[in-house]
C-alpha cells in the first residue's frame, strides 16, 4: 500500500477522477500568504480561505497565489492567467469539470473572469502536460476548480458566509449554505463583489471599477452512500471599467447547467463510474458609453457596441479500474462550442439587431491514465489520448483593418471547415527516497488546436496564407517535468523544472501600417525552461517562515529573439503566527525587472512594449477566530504606498488619459481590507 503522504494526487490520477467528489482537505490557516504543493507537480487549497494580497475578485487573481502563475491584468479585475509564460488555451480552464471559456475576441471575459474563488471548494492545479484526463492541448497545465460532493449519513446543516471591506470602496459578500441527509442535499453558494476605482501610488486614478454577483444551485440524490445524481444551475452577471481597452465589459451574463451521475465501489476490477454534462453560456457585452464617455479624439469617438456570445455543451464518461498494483482511468469526452455576435455604432444598437454565427467548433477524445505501483515507494503514472477536432469559419466577411473599424471585405474562408487529429501522451516516473523524500521525472507531449482567438482574431495570417484559419497549424509540445519535495517535521523543501520544445509555437506579432495598427499570427518553433521552489521552516508550532522563487524563459528557434511575455524571476518571501486564536502575517513580494522582451510580438491580449522595472511590495495581516465560529481578519497591501507595474500588462487607453505611446498600468496604492467570516 502507497504512503498516502506521498502518494500525490498526480500519483493516482485515475483513482483521482472518482475520489473528487469525496475530497476532505483540512485548511486551517486564517490568511493565506503562501500556498505549498500536494506535491512538487500538484497544487491544491482553498479558495475559501481569505488571501494576501486583498482577496480575490477573480480566478486569476486567486492562481497568483502559487508560484509559477501570473496574469494579464486589466487594473482591477478579470485579469488573464499566465503559467511559466504560457497563456490562453494551453491553460485547461475547468470549473466543476466544465469548460466556459468565454466570448470576447479580445478575451475581456476569459474564462476565469466568471469565477468567484471563494464559491468553491478545491483548486487542484497540474503543472505541465502531465495528464490526459481532463482535455486536450493543456501544455502548460490543467487548473480545475471544484466543490465538493457529500454523502450525509443524518441531517445536517452548513453554513458559511464572509463580508469584507476595503480601500476604493471594496465590498464583497459571500453565503454558502448547504442541508444534507441521507437522501440527498441542496446547496446554494453565492456572491457579490464591488471596487470603486483604485488609486495607484503615485495617487493617479486609474479606470478599474467592477461590479459583479454570482449564484449557483445544486440538488442531489444520494439513495445510497455509493451513488449520487447532481444537478446544477448556476447564473450571474457584472460590469467592468478596463483603463487598458477601448470599451468596458458592461455586461458578464453566463448561465451554467450540469447534470452528474456518480457510483462508487461497483466490484473488485470495477471500481467507479462517473458521467456528467454541462451546457454553458457566456453573454458579454462591451461598450464605450456605460462606464465612460466616448472620446471625441479618440479611435471610437462615437457611441459603439459589441455584443458577442460563446455557448458551449459538453460531458466525459470515466470508468475507473484497480487492481493490487495498478490503478487505471478509461474514458471519452466531448465539446461542442458555438461563437456568435451583434453590435454596431449607437447606444444599445446591438438589441436591434440579429445574431450572426462566425465560429463553430467541436471535439471528440478518448483518453486513458494509470499507475503502476513497483512495491511500496516506485510509481509508474501514464496516459495518452486522442482528440479528434473540428472547426468551422462562418464569416461572410472580415474586417480590413486591426479592432472593430477596418473596411469589410468578403471571407476567402467561408462556409470553409478543419478537421485536426490531436495525440497526446505522457510517462513519469515516482519514488519516495525515505518517509519524508520523494523525487519524479517524465517527459509529456501534446498536440493543440489553434483556439477561437488564434484563430479568428488577428488581421492576417502566416505568409502566403488566406488568414489564420487556413494557414494556422497545430501546436505540439513536447516537455520534461522533474522535481523534488522534501516534508520534515520542521523543514519542507520542493523544486520542479521544466525543459520544453515547441513545434509550430502561434505567436501574434502588431505592427503599424499605413493604414493603421495590424496584426499577424504566426507558426514559429520556440523552446522553454524554468523552475520553481519553494522553502518553509517551522520553528515551534506557532510560527511558520517560508519563501519561493518562479522563474520562466523561452525562446524563439528560428530567430533567436526571447518568447514575448514572459514573466521576470519572482519572489516571495512570508512570516506567519498563529497561536489558536489570535494570527499575524507578512509577504513580501520582490519580483526583478524583465530585460528580455521581444517588442511588437505578444499574443492575442497582450505584447511586449519594451522591458520592465523591478520592484518590491510588502503586506501585514492579522486575525481573530472566535469560539462562535466567526473569523475577523484584516490586512495591508502595498504597505509603503509604492508606485509600481507588473510586466505582463496591457498599455493604458487614451480614453483613461493615458499617451497614445504604450504605457503599463500601475498597480494599487496603499489599500486596507477587513473581512468577517462564519462558519457553521
Amino acid at each position: 500500500m502507497v504512503d498516502a503522504a506521498t502518494a500525490t494526487a498526480i500519483a493516482a490520477a485515475a483513482a483521482e477522477a472518482a475520489e473528487d467528489s469525496r475530497r476532505t482537505v483540512d485548511f486551517d490557516a486564517l490568511v493565506v500568504t503562501a500556498a505549498a504543493p500536494v506535491s512538487a507537480l500538484t497544487w491544491e487549497t482553498s479558495p475559501k480561505l481569505p488571501r494576501q494580497p486583498v482577496p480575490a475578485s477573480d480566478g486569476a487573481d486567486y492562481l497568483k497565489t502559487i508560484p509559477g502563475f501570473s496574469a494579464i491584468r486589466n487594473g482591477g479585475s478579470n485579469g488573464d492567467p499566465v503559467l511559466r509564460g504560457m497563456f490562453g488555451s494551453r491553460l485547461n480552464l475547468l470549473t466543476n469539470d466544465g469548460a466556459m471559456p468565454g466570448a470576447c475576441p479580445s478575451r475581456m471575459d476569459n474564462a476565469m473572469s466568471y469565477i468567484a474563488p471563494e464559491t468553491y471548494d478545491a483548486l487542484v492545479v497540474v503543472k505541465g502536460p502531465q495528464t490526459v484526463l481532463w482535455g486536450p492541448g493543456a501544455s502548460a497545465g490543467t487548473v480545475r476548480f471544484e466543490r465538493d460532493r457529500e454523502y450525509y449519513a443524518e441531517p445536517t446543516w452548513k453554513l458559511a458566509g464572509s463580508a469584507l471591506g476595503g480601500s476604493w470602496g471594496r465590498n464583497d459578500q459571500v453565503l454558502d449554505a448547504t442541508y444534507g441527509a441521507p437522501l440527498g442535499y441542496a446547496r446554494i453558494s453565492a456572491n457579490r463583489s464591488e471596487s470603486g476605482d483604485y488609486d495607484d501610488g503615485n495617487g493617479e486614478r486609474v479606470g478599474s471599477a467592477w461590479k459583479k454577483w454570482n449564484a449557483d444551485f445544486a440538488l442531489g440524490w444520494t439513495p445510497d452512500e455509493d451513488t449520487l445524481v447532481e444537478l446544477g444551475i448556476g447564473m450571474g452577471d457584472g460590469q467592468a471599467r478596463y483603463a487598458t481597452r477601448g470599451m468596458d465589459g458592461s455586461q458578464f451574463d453566463r448561465s451554467n447547467y450540469s447534470l452528474r451521475f456518480e457510483k462508487d465501489n461497483i466490484g473488485q476490477r470495477l471500481r467507479t463510474l462517473e458521467a456528467s454534462a454541462y451546457h454553458n453560456v457566456a453573454d458579454h457585452v462591451m461598450d464605450n458609453y456605460s462606464l465612460r464617455d466616448p472620446n471625441p479624439d479618440g479611435a471610437m469617438p462615437m457611441p459603439m457596441v459589441s455584443n458577442v456570445e460563446r455557448s458551449t455543451s459538453g460531458g466525459r464518461a470515466v470508468a475507473t479500474w484497480g487492481g493490487d498494483a495498478f490503478e487505471l482511468a478509461t474514458g471519452f469526452d466531448v465539446q461542442d462550442s458555438r461563437h456568435r455576435r451583434r453590435g454596431g455604432m449607437g447606444r444599445n444598437a446591438h438589441l436591434a439587431l440579429p445574431w450572426t454565427v462566425d465560429a463553430r467548433f467541436d471535439n471528440l477524445g478518448v483518453f486513458a491514465e494509470g499507475t503502476w505501483f513497483r512495491g511500496e515507494d516506485k510509481r509508474w503514472i501514464a496516459g495518452a489520448r486522442v482528440d479528434r477536432a473540428g472547426a468551422e469559419d462562418a464569416r461572410a466577411t472580415v474586417s480590413g483593418g486591426h479592432g472593430h473599424g477596418g473596411h469589410a471585405m468578403p471571407n476567402p474562408t467561408a462556409g470553409l471547415s478543419r478537421e485536426e487529429t490531436l495525440k497526446a501522451g505522457f510517462v513519469r516516473f515516482e519514488q519516495d527516497i525515505d518517509r519524508d523524500t520523494s523525487w519524479y521525472a517524465g517527459i509529456g507531449h501534446t498536440e493543440r488546436m489553434p483556439d477561437y482567438w488564434e484563430l479568428f482574431s488577428a488581421d492576417m495570417g502566416p505568409m502566403g496564407a488566406a488568414n489564420a484559419f487556413s494557414g494556422l497549424d497545430t501546436e505540439k509540445t513536447t516537455q520534461l517535468d522533474a522535481g523534488l519535495q522534501y516534508r520534515g517535521e520542521r523543514w519542507s523543501a520542493w523544486v520542479s523544472a521544466y525543459a520544453g520544445r515547441v513545434d509550430d509555437f502561434i505567436q501574434f506579432r502588431y505592427m503599424d501600417t499605413m493604414t493603421g495598427k495590424m496584426s499577424q499570427v504566426t507558426n514559429i518553433d520556440a523552446e522553454t525552461r524554468g523552475a520553481e521552489l519553494g522553502v518553509e521552516y517551522r520553528p515551534s508550532q506557532d510560527w511558520k517562515f517560508g519563501g519561493s522563487l518562479a522563474y520562466a524563459r523561452g525562446k524563439d528557434r528560428d530567430s533567436g529573439r526571447p518568447l514575448p511575455q514572459m514573466p521576470p524571476l519572482e519572489g516571495r518571501f512570508s512570516a506567519d503566527w498563529d497561536n489558536g486564536n489570535w494570527s499575524a502575517g507578512m509577504l513580501l513580494r520582490v519580483v526583478d525587472g524583465q530585460h528580455r522582451v521581444a517588442e511588437g510580438y505578444g499574443n492575442v491580449v497582450g505584447q511586449d512594449i519594451g522591458p520592465s522595472a523591478g520592484f518590491a511590495t510588502l503586506a501585514l495581516n492579522g486575525g481573530y477566530r472566535f469560539a462562535s465560529g466567526v473569523q475577523v481578519t484584516a490586512g495591508v497591501d502595498n504597505l509603503f504606498d509604492r508606485a509600481y507595474s507588473e510586466h505582463l500588462n496591457l498599455a493604458g487607453n487614451a480614453d483613461f488619459g493615458y499617451p497614445a505611446d504604450a504605457v503599463r498600468i500601475n498597480e494599487p496604492g496603499r489599500t486596507f481590507w477587513l473581512r468577517v467570516g462564519y462558519t457553521y
